[in-house]
């Protein structure tokens, strides 16, 4: 029976696409049931709206304007995610730090896709800061990896996949995050099909 998805994403939305385009290939039995963005120019969006799957733009700014408490807004948001029945919630590429006002409404329903290594990098610019650390010396590659998001750590929930992206001693920066985007796109689509079809299988 096909799964119901609903992604968030606040940016380019390549993860996304990757997803729905197993989905049309079945290669995923899911359907995404909505795409979500805080940002109403995220051409994630876009993308959304060229399958004909609805999309809902729910920013941040108008809560903040009027003095509203984060858990508001996630308590809101969890409400209109919750409109489109969905068996998981997937971030692909959601730059917002979720509170348990959106989780516990999910749990352990809510997957991550966050581009480094489990307890490395944790937050915003993962691969510019593995990047900068290679050059530094301090490390000699860096990765992907799906994680569940039961609370409200930072990327650090249990993990349901993870592969490591060698770094080269050639690579820009702008290589690095090509060779990274690849791995994500792969990981995060084999990572559902597991899921999907057997539950989840934590490695760590």
């Amino acid at each position: 029976m096909s799964k119901r998805l609903v992604v968030l994403a606040s940016g380019n939305g390549s993860n996304l696409q990757a997803i729905l385009n197993a989905c049309e290939a079945e290669r995923l039995p899911a359907q995404v049931a909505a795409v979500v963005s805080d940002r109403r120019g995220a051409f994630a969006l876009v993308r959304a709206r060229y399958h004909r799957v609805p999309t809902a733009y729910f920013p941040w700014k108008p809560y903040a304007d009027a003095g509203y408490d984060r858990r508001v807004y996630d308590a809101n948001l969890a409400d209109l995610v919750a409109g489109y029945i969905p068996d998981y919630v997937v971030l692909a590429g959601w730059m917002r730090l979720l509170t348990s006002a959106f989780l516990d409404q999910f749990p352990m329903r809510v997957i991550n896709l966050h581009p480094a290594l489990p307890g490395s990098f944790p937050g915003t610019h993962a691969i510019e800061r593995a990047y900068q650390a290679y050059q530094a010396g301090q490390i000699e590659q860096t990765g992907v990896m799906v994680h569940l998001v039961p609370d409200e750590g930072v990327d650090d929930g249990p993990v349901l996949a993870a592969a490591a992206v060698p770094i080269k001693a050639t690579d820009s920066l702008a290589d690095l995050e090509a060779r990274v985007h690849k791995l994500e796109h792969r990981l995060l689509v084999e990572t559902l099909q597991r899921v999907l079809k057997d539950g989840y299988q934590i490695t760590s």
